[in-house]
């Protein structure tokens, strides 16, 4: 059991709209998208007779897939593919060859990730927007307060709050920015074959993709990032500058909200076991925490860059393990950011 779910830290580190998304129904519900996409494009294109495709790809749209078996296939084969496209085509009967022909599993996996970003760029750019929507209600409260600057922690020149206020606010608003200029390289099929160059789809495999891409709804590259993977780095980064820039919002009202200080004034804050008097910033310690944890884990982001040839297992896997912590963690700061903007009463 992780963080994210555990009985009591869960409440404060999870966030179960994120959760839902990387999830694994939400997982398998892509694969199984992916399969029947595929299809219904070899039928499109002419790779196999159009009714069959349809017949193929209702089948796969309600398949509900034996998960024990993939569980058990997984730690043999590495990835979940091969057994799930074995029950797809004991379930197809005659129809088999109908089902993945062509495709590789880093297609399918490849692909399932880019649907589970699209759904998770948009909670993220919403939870942005609302950020910003705080920040501006923040600034016609108390933007005109006037505060102590501070350089190296130690008092500087009186400034107003807005000037401070500005250091949260620009760098999300450029991140807003940022995701979505990112986002058609984030969101696209995966589709390549065996090796990448989609020669096992020849004659057919550029019309299979651009067929594909519209019916999922995602961009086409040119040629399948099996083992480029500068994009999910990229990604990972602006998640570790969405956290980070929470994190010196957090961390400012730590220092705003100390006694002596008291520049900041918070509804709610946490209790302590021995002394009642106090009031922890325990939201903006939260952005803090949350902050560090994803600039520790884009290292690791970094390595998963190195995929050897056409193809890593070991590079993959690291992704697996460290891109939907990431997400969570960055979902979770959002959340927090927004119900902590909401918390402050009194500024000066």
């Amino acid at each position: 059991m992780g963080p994210f779910d555990h009985p009591w830290l869960g409440c404060l580190l999870g966030d179960a709209q994120a959760a839902s998304i990387w999830g694994p129904d939400q997982q398998i519900r892509h694969m199984l998208t992916f399969e029947a996409s595929f299809t219904r494009a070899l039928g499109a294109v002419g790779a196999i007779p159009l009714e069959q495709a349809n017949r193929v790809a209702e089948l796969i749209d309600g398949f509900q897939p034996d998960l024990v078996a993939l569980n058990t296939a997984t730690a043999r084969d590495g990835v979940p593919v091969p057994e799930l496209v074995a029950q797809l085509r004991k379930a197809a009967g005659s129809d088999a060859q109908a089902v993945h022909h062509g495709a590789t599993s880093q297609d399918v996996m490849d692909t399932a990730l880019a649907l589970t970003i699209r759904s998770f760029n948009d909670l993220a750019a919403d939870r942005l927007t609302t950020v910003a929507t705080g920040f501006d209600a923040l600034l016609d409260r108390f933007g005109a307060r006037t505060i102590m600057g501070r350089t190296r922690m130690q008092a500087a020149l009186p400034i107003r709050f807005a000037d401070r206020l500005d250091t949260w606010a620009l760098p999300l608003q450029r991140h807003a920015h940022r995701l979505a200029q990112m986002r058609p390289a984030l969101e696209a099929l995966q589709l390549g074959g065996a090796v990448g160059d989609r020669a096992g789809l020849a004659p057919h495999g550029d019309a299979i993709a651009a067929r594909m891409a519209t019916l999922l709804g995602l961009s086409n590259p040119a040629k399948a990032t099996h083992a480029m993977r500068d994009h999910i780095a990229d990604y990972a980064s602006l998640l570790s500058l969405i956290t980070g820039s929470l994190g010196k919002m957090g961390q400012d009202i730590c220092l705003m909200a100390q006694q002596g200080i008291e520049d900041i004034g918070l509804d709610g804050g946490g209790g302590s076991s021995a002394m009642p008097h106090k009031q922890n910033p325990v939201l903006a310690e939260l952005l803090v925490s949350n902050a560090a944890f994803n600039a520790t884990q884009l290292s690791g982001m970094h390595h998963a860059l190195v995929h050897e040839q056409e193809r890593s297992g070991a590079a993959w896997v690291l992704e697996w393990m460290i891109l939907p912590q990431m997400a969570q963690v960055t979902a979770r700061s959002l959340s927090a950011a927004i119900d902590l903007i909401g918390r402050i009463h009194r500024i000066g």
